[in-house]
């Protein structure tokens, strides 16, 4: 059984981060909760330094308070995903986008890993004390829409969206999520 844990991402993984993001461009793949990193390949640190500032800013309409983490696979180290997690929302991500995004690198898929990605980020909402967390996605992508509803999450309500197509909206409660989930999830979590 494969182990994987969250990282906070800095100067070790830039080789792997880059890698991850022109895996997602050879199979023409959208990227997800990397925390804008596809804008940022030429730049590795300015990224981590944008990471810092999310991490430490007051909400507001342009940003809110967000961290973004790496899921790695303990017995290769590999980066197989990841996720940004926004603590607070603003009216624009009330709206569309939520308090999670997430993804896993497209070579990578089918394995469950994002519900372990998922189930990681939810403790760390826990943590921030977030009761309930909003996650979207496109209708057309069932993997993303059943990651939210293997840890309890509700559809709220579905959309029209004139760029993205048919969207979902789904809750979770967290606390909920985390003790009905626990005893799935524990064997394949690595603690560091």
């Amino acid at each position: 059984m494969e182990r994987l844990y969250h990282v906070i991402p800095d100067e070790s993984y830039r080789n792997q981060a880059l890698e991850y993001i022109e895996e997602h461009h050879r199979y023409n793949s959208n990227i997800n909760g990397s925390g804008g990193l596809d804008h940022y390949v030429h730049d590795y640190d300015a990224w981590l330094r944008r990471l810092e500032e999310y991490r430490n800013c007051e909400p507001n309409e342009n940003r809110v308070p967000a961290e973004t983490y790496m899921l790695i696979r303990e017995s290769d180290n590999r980066l197989i995903g990841m996720i940004n997690i926004r603590y607070a929302l603003n009216e624009r991500l009330q709206r569309l986008g939520g308090h999670i995004g997430y993804g896993i690198r497209p070579t990578e898929r089918g394995h469950g890993y994002n519900e372990i990605n998922l189930y990681l980020a939810l403790e760390r909402c826990y943590e921030q004390g977030l009761d309930m967390v909003l996650l979207d996605c496109n209708d057309n992508n069932p993997a993303s829409w059943r990651t939210m509803l293997a840890l309890g999450g509700n559809l709220i309500h579905t959309w029209e969206d004139p760029e993205e197509g048919l969207c979902r909206r789904y809750s979770i409660n967290v606390e909920r999520a985390i003790n009905t989930y626990r005893s799935v999830y524990e064997p394949r979590i690595l603690r560091r």
